[in-house]
């Protein structure tokens, strides 16, 4: 059984059953799954959530899936690990690190929104499934398509990462590179749905797909006690997961799940090089100007974002900030995470770590606050990041003196 009473335009607040459709027909405002959280609240506890699978779907009552889901069993529950070395480099002493950069199957947090999308299109009865995707998306939905044993084709920017191409390829899907940049895609993919009888996870079932990132935010505050934090450092793009990051702490505050009231201050991370939403934060408005991406955060290089409106506010609305980082800086703290945790971050890592030291540095996230930084995606998706930032390997002769010699070397550079 679920809990789905229907969809909601976020502004009007027309209502509109569940279907696959995701913008309000009267005043074209986006729509949103509207949950009947008394009926939660009757089923749902701590204990009840702790006894389910060690996945996302540990919350499913809060899933908006009318059934069983159908793929991606194993996705979700991902570490939060307790970054004492990377905290001591920045400064703060109670900070964490929430790694989708290991999730199942492909490796980034897209999977928690893939995995309910393709369940919902099911129960909708499409058999092809489709998405516009900077890479970690397109991974997702062909390997969780390939699964469901649907069809798939989709549409990338051409110049994507040999990773994300490569790991998009291999599970059999259509994959179809446009010429441009992100939203060039995204529009082509609007004129596509509207011809064709296809799922689009972020076009027709975006609704749905969305708040499978509500399970990121839920495994955070379980994962912590049961707590919200003081702080979040989210990368942004289209500016979903920010928003339903947030509103997973308040859903929790108001299912009287945590231990504490929800006072966390959701700072938004973007690339210079790409950063609609924190310009705007940073120039006091809710206006979003899009840009022209470019920025080696492929991943998050989105110029319009389709809820940067949302992700502004939740932003300055919870007290938050938004700020961004060169590719330089991106770089430098991909490292640096690597080099203190253990932990091989995609570009859009680099930059929640990178924005985190420079709010660190201007007061916004204090030393003691229990500061939680998101990463979304895997290193070795965007190698060619990091390719001219190392030398080549040393090479010896199979002999202890030419170990020594090359060891010795070493100590006194």
């Amino acid at each position: 059984m679920g809990y789905v009473k229907g969809l909601k335009c976020k502004e009007c607040k027309r209502e509109y059953p569940k279907q696959p459709i995701h913008v309000c027909e009267y005043c074209f405002g986006p729509l949103e799954v509207d949950y009947d959280y008394e009926a939660i609240g009757k089923v749902i506890s701590r204990k009840s959530i702790e006894s389910g699978p060690a996945s996302m779907w540990r919350y499913k009552d809060l899933m908006p899936i009318d059934g069983e889901p159908r793929v991606g069993l194993h996705v979700g529950f991902t570490p939060l690990v307790r970054a004492k070395n990377l905290g001591k480099a920045l400064g703060l002493n109670n900070l964490y690190v929430k790694n989708d950069s290991v999730n199942h199957p492909t490796f980034s947090f897209k999977d928690r929104v893939v995995c309910v999308a393709i369940s919902k299109a099911i129960e909708f009865g499409f058999d092809m499934v489709s998405c516009a995707s900077t890479g970690n998306l397109a991974n997702s939905v062909a390997a969780h398509a390939a699964e469901a044993g649907m069809k798939s084709c989709i549409f990338i920017p051409d110049g994507l990462e040999a990773g994300k191409i490569l790991g998009t390829m291999i599970y059999g899907t259509q994959l179809i590179a446009v010429h441009g940049n992100y939203d060039d895609v995204n529009r082509l993919c609007s004129e596509i749905a509207a011809h064709h009888d296809w799922a689009f996870v972020n076009i027709n079932i975006r609704p749905y797909y969305g708040d499978g990132s509500r399970s990121y935010g839920y495994e955070i505050a379980e994962q912590l006690g049961w707590r919200a934090p003081d702080n979040v450092v989210v990368p942004v793009a289209g500016s979903s997961l920010i928003t339903k990051v947030y509103k997973a702490f308040k859903e929790f505050e108001m299912l009287g799940l945590l231990e504490n009231k929800v006072t966390t201050k959701v700072f938004a991370a973007q690339a210079t090089g790409c950063s609609p939403v924190t310009t705007a934060i940073k120039n006091g408005t809710d206006v979003i100007k899009p840009v022209k991406p470019n920025t080696i955060a492929k991943s998050i290089a989105i110029g319009n974002p389709a809820d940067g409106y949302y992700g502004v506010k939740t932003a300055m609305n919870s007290g938050g900030w938004g700020e961004d980082v060169t590719d330089e800086e991106i770089i430098a703290a991909m490292r640096l995470l690597a080099e203190t945790e253990g932990i091989f971050t995609e570009t859009a890592g680099g930059v929640t770590v990178g924005v985190t030291r420079k709010l660190v540095e201007q007061g916004r996230i204090r030393p003691d606050e229990l500061t939680v930084i998101c990463i979304t995606g895997n290193g070795l998706k965007t190698q060619e990041a990091l390719a001219k930032s190392f030398a080549a390997p040393a090479v010896i002769e199979p002999n202890l003196h030419s170990f020594e010699e090359v060891f010795s070397n070493s100590l006194t550079v």
